[in-house]
């Protein structure tokens, strides 16, 4: 039994001690270790790593539920955490949606975690920095190199236990060149696969092919998204699309059974294909969950509490403070060279015109452009209508005018506004990259998956002048 588990069931027996028998109770201990390395102005400025343990407790007691957390998990602080949370669950409302805890079962069983990357020291991340730095030949370097290692347990009253572990490794940068920045970025499994030289290259070449942008009028362009761009896309499907509560609250586009998307896009919520905790903060198994099906939509996510609502079974989604926010896909990726016309026009070939801001696979999708926009990335995107999931917001790390399927200059920032769905509609993609890149999220243990993707169209509705 690990330490963690150990201390979730004495969380879970002082609850039916001070609460009574009826008392319902689950416990999450996590140990985490978090470490990060962040370079600005070309040199590392801060180092900082952390190793904490974290309780969160949840019960339910009279009809009414409450929720606690705490850090000091010594007799005198664990009594204080059950003695609060017990004490908030007599102010709460009363929950008649409370679906029960999870019953006993096992667990699946998830992926070994790298050892190396669990107990990374600073020097490692300094000398992914350093590639980094040196590969930007000369140009001014700003980002992050990180890892994370948690340990993790689960108990409730019901007698269902389960422990995991999961790592983590991400490194983020840019480099700039008179106000021109490239971006590149990578979430692994292991910190080995983090290649410093590599990513420091390609923002690099990025920033310096991004001079003397021209500003372009407002309108519909065909686009390719390179992976940091269609990472966004799947962030805002997962939060606001295939979550379980805002479907059941008729807050969502989805409409599992319909054609809703270009038979190119197959989604996968797949949080055990990477060294990911095998259970959610329900204590359900997670597994892998095809929401979306060469276009048409199968799925929405649950925790148990929507599950019930919706007279089915929990996906595994859970996550801290779902009552409020919903289940959510946390681990999605979009499948890359999926078949079809769509996969054929995204292996088009035309030569290496892209080659100097983009690899292999993004510059196959943009020589099949005859004029259109190459987009590094998204960013400050915000929903305007949650229902058709219509998003503003504004390029950044690079904008790259295409024609003939040659790159021919860099372009001024664009504001868009876009319905994501619509965006990726049937007959709307154009051309899937074969391999999908993890991008990572700005906490450990979410990441988005996906290859580059050429769109017919995207709705660019103001320039850098407004």
């Amino acid at each position: 039994m690990t330490a963690e588990l150990e201390l979730a069931g004495q969380v879970v027996e002082l609850v039916r001690r001070l609460g009574g028998p009826e008392a319902q109770a689950e416990a999450v201990v996590t140990r985490a270790d978090l470490a990060l390395t962040r370079f600005a102005n070309s040199f590392i400025h801060q180092n900082v790593a952390e190793s904490t343990v974290g309780v969160r407790l949840r019960l339910h007691v009279d009809g009414r539920t409450a929720a606690g957390s705490g850090s000091v998990v010594g007799p005198d602080g664990l009594r204080a955490l059950v003695e609060r949370t017990l004490a908030a669950a007599r102010l709460c409302p009363p929950d008649p949606a409370w679906p029960g805890l999870a019953p006993p079962g096992p667990a699946p069983a998830a992926p070994a975690v790298d050892e190396a990357t669990a107990h990374a020291d600073p020097v490692q991340r300094a000398d992914r920095v350093r590639a980094f730095v040196s590969a930007a030949g000369g140009l001014s370097t700003a980002g992050y190199c990180r890892t994370a290692h948690r340990s993790s347990a689960f108990a409730n009253s019901a007698g269902h236990a389960a422990s995991g572990r999961s790592v983590e490794a991400a490194m983020d940068g840019i480099a700039r060149l008179d106000g021109a920045d490239g971006v590149a970025r990578l979430c692994a499994d292991r910190l080995s696969e983090l290649d410093g030289a590599e990513l420091g290259a390609r923002a690099a070449a990025k920033a310096r092919a991004a001079a003397d942008p021209v500003e372009l009028p407002p309108g519909r362009y065909e686009v390719v998204f390179e992976p940091a761009a269609v990472a966004d896309l799947l962030q805002n499907l997962s939060w606001y699309g295939f979550n379980g509560k805002r479907y059941a609250e008729r807050q969502s586009f989805a409409e599992p059974g319909a054609a809703q998307f270009d038979r190119a896009v197959t989604l996968v919520d797949d949080p055990l294909g990477a060294s990911g905790l095998p259970f959610d903060a329900d204590g359900t198994s997670r597994r892998a969950v095809t929401l979306v099906d060469a276009g048409t939509t199968r799925a929405v996510v649950h925790d148990r509490r929507t599950a019930a609502e919706a007279g089915t079974a929990s996906t595994g989604h859970a996550i801290a403070g779902g009552a409020t926010w919903g289940p959510m896909a946390r681990n999605l990726r979009l499948d890359g060279a999926a078949a079809g016309p769509a996969s054929a026009v995204g292996r088009s070939t035309g030569g290496d015109t892209a080659g100097a801001v983009a690899d292999p696979d993004t510059a196959a999708l943009v020589a099949g452009m005859r004029r259109g926009l190459l987009v590094s990335d998204l960013w400050y995107t915000r929903v305007l209508d949650p229902k058709s999931l219509v998003v503003t917001g504004l390029t950044r790390n690079g904008v790259w005018l295409v024609e003939d399927g040659t790159v021919v200059g860099a372009v001024r920032d664009l504001r868009f506004t876009e319905s994501y769905p619509r965006a990726l509609g049937p007959g709307a993609v154009l051309g899937l990259g074969a391999r999908p890149v993890r991008q990572p999220d700005r906490m450990d243990g979410i990441w988005w998956a996906a290859p580059p993707l050429r769109l017919a169209s995207w709705h660019f509705t103001g320039g850098a002048s407004g």
